[in-house]
């Protein structure tokens, strides 16, 4: 007998199904909860049984999100200035960028952040480099 006709494969899909097929909002707000459970459970584990629906879950996520929630493109500096004021920050807290007035400067639209301060700038926020170009 196949796998795929398995009765244990068919009474797990059955347990599955409703995760996997996004396609209403409230579909896609059960899959990100499953999501964030599976990402505290399996963390970085890459052997863990659960690690590859984990995978195939955020693929599903993400698709959905990007087709019904896209992040609308923002200037760089507008969304810096967003992650400073969401931490607290100020301007002198940015050694990233360099003085306060460097920053000052960026936060204006007067200079362009250079691509080493992108990448410190992302691994501060934990964002990808993408947001700040």
């Amino acid at each position: 007998m196949s796998m795929v006709l398995d009765k244990a494969t068919t009474q797990a899909w059955h347990r599955l199904e409703g995760l996997l097929g996004i396609n209403s909002e409230a579909d896609y707000q059960r899959a990100r909860k499953a999501l964030d459970e599976l990402i505290d459970e399996v963390g970085s584990n890459e052997r863990h049984p659960k690690a590859s629906l984990m995978d195939t879950l955020g693929i599903l996520v993400e698709a959905w999100e990007k087709d019904k929630h896209p992040i609308p493109a923002a200037e760089p500096r507008k969304v810096l200035a967003y992650l400073m004021e969401e931490q607290g920050l100020r301007q002198s807290d940015m050694q990233e960028i360099g003085s306060q007035g460097v920053v000052s400067e960026v936060l204006a639209g007067r200079r362009k952040l250079n691509l080493r301060q992108v990448q410190k700038l992302a691994e501060r926020f934990n964002v990808s480099p993408a947001v700040f170009v």
